[in-house]
């Protein structure tokens, strides 16, 4: 699986109005962006759809779904649509899958129970499907931070997409997954130089996700203490998690990434002009 160095991870994809996203994704592509990045919860559009859309109005990103939750359609279903976008789009599209978060996926009417058991169960159902047909499985990344879901995924995927992580994850990622497999990073973003102003930004980010117990435990299993975790995370922590200030900054924080390990880094430019700060870094993060 090649992606590609830069990618955009963005909710906007899921959330914005078509027209705006249409534009925002052959913006992307234009600029020389390899790979958009795009999540899936209860009150985005559903996974399948998106990027069936975002296939359609562009002609080489890798499409990506960053990620789809596997209580959200049973394995023949994601086996079968992954099949018919990437017939359709010349291989375009990344089926990352994710047992996503119990509050989620109890919004859906299901238990959240046993979530490493039941994404091999979800695996070994698609690949079973896949050898009864007769048919090619298209690739697939898994959501991945704890150590056996790293194991998993470099067991049974091309690879793992990590999410709200320090560059010391990446290192650890990396050494779980082998040298063999995809290791796609995603790095929050935002161009402000002031701190104060920039970590006000941060913590709108920073807030929603300490208070979910799988990144909250990832950073504790890093060795971040409990109360840098609370009430949106200390200066450190935000700093660790969210690259901050010039374009030069940010760029020395995505090849921190690249050097422990990461095949791919997607940026998330937090705030509403991220189409800007996707354009105001691209000349930087593309000809690094």
């Amino acid at each position: 699986m090649n992606l590609g160095g830069i990618g955009v991870w963005s909710f906007h994809f899921v959330q914005d109005p078509l027209p705006a996203v249409r534009a925002a994704v052959e913006r992307i592509e234009e600029l020389g962006y390899t790979a958009v990045w795009y999540p899936e919860t209860p009150v985005t559009r559903e996974a399948v759809l998106e990027a069936a859309l975002l296939l359609e109005w562009t002609r080489s990103l890798a499409v990506c779904s960053g990620i789809a939750g596997i209580w959200n359609r049973d394995a023949a279903a994601a086996l079968n649509a992954a099949r018919g976008l990437n017939d359709a789009f010349g291989g375009r599209f990344v089926l990352g899958l994710g047992v996503s978060h119990r509050p989620s996926v109890e919004t859906r009417g299901h238990a959240y129970e046993k979530p490493l058991s039941a994404m091999r169960a979800y695996l070994d159902a698609m690949d079973g499907l896949a050898a009864h047909l007769e048919v090619e499985r298209p690739p697939r990344l898994l959501a991945a931070l704890a150590p056996r879901m790293l194991e998993l995924a470099a067991e049974r995927a091309a690879g793992a997409h990590t999410y709200f992580v320090s560059v010391e994850h990446t290192a650890v990622a990396r050494e779980r997954l082998g040298p063999q497999r995809t290791l796609a990073v995603e790095l929050a973003v935002v161009r402000e130089t002031e701190a104060a102003r920039a970590r006000e930004i941060a913590r709108t980010h920073t807030v929603r996700y300490l208070a979910l117990p799988n990144y909250r435990n990832n950073l504790l299993r890093l060795g971040f203490r409990e109360d840098e975790l609370d009430e949106g995370g200390s200066d450190s922590t935000v700093d660790r998690i969210v690259s901050w200030g010039h374009e030069d900054a940010i760029l020395g924080r995505v090849r921190e990434h690249l050097d422990a390990g990461a095949d791919h880094v997607c940026i998330q430019p937090l705030g509403d002009t991220w189409v800007a700060d996707v354009e105001r870094l691209a000349p930087v993060l593309l000809q690094r």
